[in-house]
């Protein structure tokens, strides 16, 4: 039986859906876990608007793009239901709210960070951080390092960043490699687990149910690929040649745009594993924030709604900020602008990825050739993961490094964090919001 008219058709306007979305961008905290869950919740469960089945496979291609795959399925579910206008709304209201909040925050933070009540909630906000990073190094170690091969590709890993200093995306491209060749030989070792954290089933057919056929501007047609390319092409090629031709390929605000561009392909794995990589550049290769503030960006990428990864937002807010890039005079201008067009070169990739890769998804499932390669990098990624949180753990219980004095009420914090997170599985927000209480605390007691 037909059903394209009586089961697609939309009962769901782009404003209704509209409205959803712009409300998903302000209430979308607790991570990737916690905003897949969210959308679950509300888009499976509740409304109808997408079935278990199809949800579970947009997920399934968001999770193995680089790229923030909360957001990517947000901008997927949307094109599906509403075409390009549905993606784009649903990817950029889940986007923008963090993005003014995270200009606002970081311009207290650069402008008034020495005030000692600001300075005592970043004081309690960094243990609880190093904490939520070992915790993902956990979580996503569980999920992915299912056999002893993936267990060793991420030993591997951490011991080619940690001692052997390799770049990230020479490690990606290593574990790549090995899920290439892997994937051929021995299969059975490289099959994505496809499993994320089971819902409640919903009774009723869903606007997007399991046997809906796929809509008309779904299907994948090699005249409109070639369209979305250029466009995406254009976009990027645009802003990118501007920034050269009017500033110079040195400046910070072309680097910057260049970097991020380059950052946004290599985020396999979740904002956690391109950390490391935004770290070697922004502090060690070009300047624009130090250790210190780099863990309070990620401090407030974890207290903001929307993607962690808008972590870069105030590294770039931070860095345009201080290096005073249109002058003494235009210092939140200068940052406000560097965060704008590094969001923009950050997830412009998402959008392509999604627009271009949609309609093959549509229509291809579970090969096996395309999502090995991905499942080695994801073993990779925790080797990666567990680095930066040995890198955080030394910034934040040695300050003056290893010659100086050991911060033992940040280590107590610390503990006090992994123990609220681990054994009692409370709400990353929660930790956070009481770690910076209790820094305020001791900034006032202790001398």
């Amino acid at each position: 039986m037909n059903t394209t008219t009586t089961v697609f058709a939309p009962q769901v306007s782009f404003w209704q859906a509209l409205g959803f979305w712009f409300k998903l961008g302000f209430v979308s905290f607790g991570g990737p876990a916690g905003q897949i869950a969210l959308m679950h919740e509300e888009l499976v469960v509740r409304r109808r608007w997408i079935s278990e089945k199809r949800f579970l496979h947009a997920l399934n291609y968001c999770m193995v793009l680089p790229g923030p795959e909360a957001q990517q399925l947000a901008t997927y579910i949307g094109w599906l239901m509403h075409r390009t206008r549905g993606g784009i709304a649903a990817g950029v209201l889940f986007v923008l709210p963090s993005l003014f909040l995270l200009i606002a925050l970081a311009w207290v933070y650069i402008a008034y960070g020495e005030v000692s009540l600001v300075a005592g909630l970043f004081y309690g906000i960094k243990p609880a951080v190093t904490a939520i990073v070992v915790q993902a190094a956990h979580r996503i170690g569980s999920r992915a390092l299912k056999n002893n091969l993936l267990w060793t590709v991420a030993a591997a890993s951490f011991v080619a960043i940690f001692a052997l200093d390799l770049p990230f995306p020479l490690i990606v491209l290593g574990a790549a490699g090995i899920g290439f060749v892997g994937g051929r030989y021995k299969p059975e070792l490289f099959q994505a687990g496809a499993s994320h954290a089971q819902a409640k089933n919903s009774d009723g057919k869903a606007l997007i149910d399991d046997n809906t056929p796929t809509p008309a501007h779904a299907l994948f047609n090699w005249t409109r690929l070639f369209q979305v390319l250029l466009i995406g092409a254009v976009l990027w090629v645009v802003p990118m040649g501007y920034l050269n031709w009017h500033f110079g390929w040195d400046h910070t605000l072309t680097q910057m745009s260049w970097f991020f561009t380059k950052a946004a392909l290599l985020t396999f794995g979740g904002a956690y594993a391109v950390l490391p990589y935004v770290y070697q550049g922004a502090v060690e290769t070009f300047g624009w924030v130090t250790p210190a503030q780099m863990i309070d960006g990620l401090a407030l990428g974890e207290t903001t709604p929307g993607p962690l990864i808008m972590v870069v937002a105030f590294v770039a807010f931070v860095g345009g900020y201080v290096k005073a890039l249109f002058g003494a005079d235009s210092l939140f201008l200068a940052g406000a602008v560097a965060a704008c067009l590094v969001t923009w070169f950050t997830f412009l990739p998402s959008f392509l990825f999604i627009f271009a890769g949609g309609p093959v998804i549509e229509t291809t499932h579970n090969n096996l050739k395309f999502t090995a390669p991905l499942t080695a990098i994801t073993a990779a990624v925790v080797g990666v993961i567990l680095n930066l949180a040995l890198f955080f753990g030394y910034h934040v219980l040695w300050p003056s490094g290893f010659q100086g004095a050991f911060d033992w009420p940040s280590a107590v914090l610390a503990v006090a964090a992994g123990v609220a997170l681990f054994k009692y599985k409370r709400n990353v927000i929660h930790v956070i919001v009481v770690s910076a209480l209790l820094g305020v605390c001791l900034q006032w007691l202790l001398p």
